[in-house]
């Protein structure tokens, strides 16, 4: 009887120190890994970091966040090797270490070994679907070999996947707008007042627009006539030449210039814009635009921001525009809903002032820019089968014509074009 409670008293005391030893050994990992971590994010002390983690891979071998750790050490310190081999290992033991994925991924993308990046990202997509990390390393592995096509197919699997970026969204704009195609085109707007004696208005255009992988030409030839009780009192052409080119990777600009020597046109219109695209969707441009009339040299300054918000864009821009040594500022906001391709979209308009950048009272700048302009809009435009791109857009405007004295305008804009 006293043996057996001899063998059992020296049973639980075995126990109990080999249960505290284990738990103390685990306490000791647990804290190590901490210092470990530490020592790479804050502290950037790599060599230190790969140190701890050796340790804690010899203390608690199937510990596998310390092999994750000394990966994340190497390769933070240019070991490429190495670092492949434990984020391998940690892979290679448990996919659920969803950091090994991305880290490995990176890590490929920046050796540049594209292939095994995208096999790497794959099998990430596999396992965690909804993870947009992982889908945005593979189009930056796309993006990287410069395989525009690529690029863009992959875009248009990411815009139904994530309908919601922003930033998607964006990315699909500017690549479409590289697409090699040709269009040729017309447009048509009837303006008219509900004041006696005036309008109606008619400005007519003939285009062409070539678009290629570096931006796009436009060449234009417009021809307006201006009514009063049913007889024409000015009428005139005016050639215009506008471009839009890539000065970046998310850059770029916009130049114009017409010139017309008949009175309803202004005899020079100049105008330049950059335009640069942030990340989330945001879009900034800052520019300038000169109008030379018979009388006056009008020169106006513009700052406009953009936002993608899923399928919509919203924009404001802003014309600081000086005549006679005062300022008179002009804002448009814009929104546009698309649907299918940056052709398909509604649009809403709202407006205050005159700018220059309306095709319609080019040649009254001068006349309306002190005045009070208060305007509505909207449009639709839409894509028929692979050539045909149409639009309207209509738009109201409750415009002061003299001081205290006011007039409404509606001015209706038909468009067609032929892609090719």
């Amino acid at each position: 009887m006293k043996q057996t409670k001899f063998f059992r008293i020296l049973f639980i005391t075995v126990f109990i120190f080999t249960a505290g030893k284990t738990m103390a050994q685990k306490i000791d990992t647990d804290s190590l890994l901490v210092r470990t971590a530490k020592e790479i994010n804050p502290n950037k002390n790599y060599t230190e970091a790969i140190r701890k983690a050796q340790l804690g891979i010899k203390l608690a071998p199937d510990y596998l966040d310390f092999h994750l750790l000394l990966g994340r050490a190497y390769q933070l310190t240019q070991a490429v090797d190495s670092a492949r081999f434990y984020y391998q290992h940690v892979l290679a033991k448990n996919e659920k270490y969803e950091e090994a994925f991305g880290y490995l991924t990176q890590l490929e993308i920046d050796a540049r070994n594209y292939t095994a990046a995208e096999k790497v990202a794959d099998r990430a997509i596999e396992l965690y679907p909804e993870n947009k990390n992982y889908y945005l390393k593979k189009l930056a592995i796309y993006q990287l070999q410069k395989e525009d096509d690529k690029v863009h197919d992959y875009l248009k699997v990411l815009e139904k996947k994530f309908p919601a970026d922003a930033g998607i969204r964006q990315q699909l704009f500017l690549m479409d707008t590289k697409n090699n195609t040709d269009r040729i085109g017309v447009n048509y707007s009837l303006t008219v007042f509900d004041r006696a004696g005036v309008g109606p208005w008619h400005l007519g255009s003939l285009q062409y627009i070539r678009e290629r992988k570096w931006g796009s030409l436009i060449g234009r030839v417009n021809y307006a006539n201006r009514l009063s009780e049913g007889a024409s009192i000015a009428n005139g052409v005016q050639y215009e030449g506008e471009t839009y080119f890539f000065t970046g990777k998310n850059a770029y600009s916009y130049a114009g210039v017409a010139y017309s020597d008949d009175i309803v046109f202004p005899k020079w219109r100049l105008g330049y814009s950059f335009y640069y695209n942030f990340k989330k969707g945001w879009e900034a441009d800052l520019g300038i635009r000169y109008t030379q009339t018979i009388d006056e040299n009008l020169k106006a300054a513009v700052i406009g921001v953009g936002k993608y918000l899923g399928s919509y864009w919203l924009n404001l821009r802003t014309y600081i525009q000086n005549q006679d040594s005062k300022v008179y500022p002009a804002f448009t906001l814009t929104s546009r809903y698309y649907f299918n391709t940056r052709f398909d979209y509604a649009t809403v308009l709202l407006g205050y002032g005159t700018s220059p950048d309306e095709r319609s009272i080019q040649g009254q700048l001068e006349q309306r820019i002190a005045l009070n302009s208060y305007r509505i809009g909207a449009g639709y435009y839409r894509v028929f089968g692979e050539h045909y791109l149409t639009g309207i857009l209509v738009n109201y405007n409750n415009q002061e014509y003299a001081p205290g004295r006011k007039q409404n305008e509606t001015e209706i804009n038909f468009s067609l074009q032929y892609r090719f």
